[in-house]
């Protein structure tokens, strides 16, 4: 039994070595198509639709809000998916998530999913709860302390910072 562990915990550290920091691209896909597909049903609906729904809840200068909601999760969205500034679009991108799960999901408890009925043979769901709202925010930390992993144009502005910084040594020599 101990070998198998010992095997076990090799093939663990060895998968972790060489893929670990690949772990960031679906959370990076996931994440930001998810913020980009709320930000555009927000464009399609009408953003004087979710002012509307801001209103209703009390949140001040609905109309500025929804607009900067809609442009969080939009541009926001994008550059978590392609791993630019996720540290910097990640704050603005939680701030959006707590509001929402303060607001809109937490009278509803923590599940997301509640299935009130089947009918016709199609489940019918209540209102989600706050749980995916922590899934999203649990994952925007992730990013931000893990790294956006590779092909992140993050990554490239790192290595063509650092080229320069190489070639500015090079020439003050």
């Amino acid at each position: 039994m101990s070998a198998y562990f010992d095997r076990a915990t090799l093939a663990y550290g060895w998968i972790a070595s060489k893929l670990g920091s690949w772990a960031a691209i679906p959370l990076r896909l996931i994440v930001g198509y998810g913020f980009m597909e709320h930000g555009y049903a927000k464009i399609v609906k009408g953003p004087e639709h979710f002012a509307a729904i801001l209103h209703a809840i009390g949140v001040p200068a609905a109309d500025l809000m929804s607009w900067a909601t809609i442009l969080i999760e939009l541009i926001g969205g994008l550059a978590v998916m392609v791993g630019a500034f996720v540290p910097l679009v990640s704050v603005p991108m939680a701030a959006v998530l707590l509001v929402a799960a303060l607001t809109v999901h937490l009278p509803y408890g923590f599940s997301s999913i509640k299935i009130q009925a089947v009918i016709a043979g199609r489940a019918q769901f209540g209102q989600p709860g706050y749980e995916t709202d922590l899934l999203y925010l649990a994952c925007l930390a992730a990013l931000v302390l893990g790294g956006s992993g590779p092909l992140a144009v993050d990554g490239l502005f790192a290595r063509l910072s650092a080229r320069r910084r190489r070639a500015l040594t090079q020439q003050l020599a």
